[in-house]
């Protein structure tokens, strides 16, 4: 019996991913007859899982690569169907859509953008269906320029676990005297509840620790046992549960700054959550520092462009009003194409120059899903996807047409 033969029989919640490997060390010793029935085993018996949705996807690339879209179509399909809480799923259900507008199947399109948007509302693919349904929620190359409207919630929805005098206080605004109170009422720090994560992650977002806030929140979708999934879930079906992950700090200097370079803000908040978390005095490694993440060197650069003598990067008007030059600045070179400015502010306009002079595709979407570096292409996700979740969240059209939506689904 093979190592990976032991690890299927020892460890059975393994053995989807141990049929991947022995199959892909199959085809690399050039024996695919003998990795074809792994990978039939695989989907067979194990369709359902993670690896049989990373080959199918794979698949599905490939085919879409030889220029067989409808079978690329296809597979990707079968992965919203068979793994739909995959990894892949939301790429999928997208892609699907894609390619059968391509071959101008427009009605199989349209009822995969519309799923997209049903089964995973919160994911970049989202608003990539959300645009080729027409939606007015801008594009690579018209983001920029709009100025959606913006309603943050004048109260505060109450915490789901503490005293009265705790919930009092909160609601009030008190958050310092809710933060001491909250320090003796919160005794199983440990093992906490999900409901005491979510409250604990609540008070220090409103503190000010935006980042500790923040990953203690996301981290409660990996809670295990059915009864946690559940309460996570309630939580989750809120709407405090994702303005908490998406929050508003420096709006002020946000919207002074991108009305004056003409960007929408919305783009530079989904830029700065993605930097650094709101934290303004974040340092990188290679010395990036505060909201916006910037080089000392690009930071002087737009300082004397703006004729701003004295500043710091970790105060946040400044770190923001330079940020904000420089992502304009990035904006000009790029003819104001957001998917190239987004992608150069993280990997710099160099390299982004060579993919171009590479012949990336031209395609939007497939040059995305093309960019080289797997950080810079995760980064403009990302960005992407924070701009679409705060206009989902906070401008009343696109939340109303997507409540709408999501009920005719």
């Amino acid at each position: 019996m093979s190592d990976l033969d032991q690890v299927k029989a020892k460890f059975p919640e393994r053995a989807s991913q141990a049929l991947s490997t022995k199959a892909e060390m199959l085809v690399a010793s050039k024996n695919p007859q003998a990795a074809q029935q792994d990978l039939q085993l695989l989907l067979t018996k194990y369709g359902n899982s993670e690896a049989a949705a990373e080959y199918r996807w794979k698949q599905a690339q490939a085919k879409a690569a030889s220029g067989d879209l409808q079978a690329a179509s296809q597979l990707a399909q079968t992965i919203t169907v068979e793994n739909p809480k995959s990894q892949y799923a939301a790429r999928a259900t997208f892609w699907s859509g894609k390619w059968a507008k391509i071959l101008g199947n427009e009605k199989q399109a349209k009822e995969m953008f519309e799923k997209a948007l049903a089964n995973y509302p919160q994911s970049y693919y989202a608003w990539r269906s959300a645009v080729y349904l027409g939606w007015d929620v801008g594009d690579f190359t018209t983001v920029r320029q709009l100025s959606p409207e913006i309603v943050r919630p004048t109260a505060r929805s109450q915490p789901p676990v503490g005293s009265e005098t705790f919930k009092e206080l909160y609601q009030l605004g008190q958050d310092s005297d809710a933060w001491t109170l909250w320090q003796t009422e919160f005794q199983n720090r440990l093992q906490p509840t999900v409901s005491e994560q979510f409250t604990d992650g609540l008070l220090k977002l409103k503190l000010g620790k935006h980042q500790e806030g923040m990953a203690q929140i996301s981290q409660l979708e990996d809670r295990e046992t059915p009864a946690e999934q559940a309460e996570y879930q309630a939580i989750r079906g809120k709407m405090t549960y994702w303005r908490s992950l998406y929050p508003f700090p420096y709006i002020d200097f946000i919207e002074r700054w991108s009305q004056q370079r003409q960007i929408n803000p919305l783009l530079v908040t989904a830029l700065i959550r993605q930097e650094s978390r709101f934290e303004p005095a974040i340092k990188s490694p290679v010395g990036a520092t505060g909201l916006m993440q910037l080089i000392p060197t690009t930071a002087a650069a737009e300082a004397k462009t703006e004729n701003l003598q004295q500043y710091s990067l970790t105060n946040p008007k400044d770190n923001i009003q330079l940020g904000t030059a420089y992502l304009a600045t990035t904006h000009k070179h790029y003819n104001n194409n957001s998917l190239l400015a987004v992608a150069s502010y993280n990997a710099g306009p160099g390299n982004v120059s060579n993919w171009l002079k590479q012949k990336l595709p031209t395609d939007p979407d497939e040059f995305v899903e093309a960019i080289p570096f797997e950080e810079t292409q995760g980064y403009v996700k990302n960005v992407f996807g924070n701009y679409w979740n705060y206009l989902r969240l906070y401008n009343p059209e696109v939340s109303q047409q997507l409540a709408q939506h999501s009920a005719s689904q």
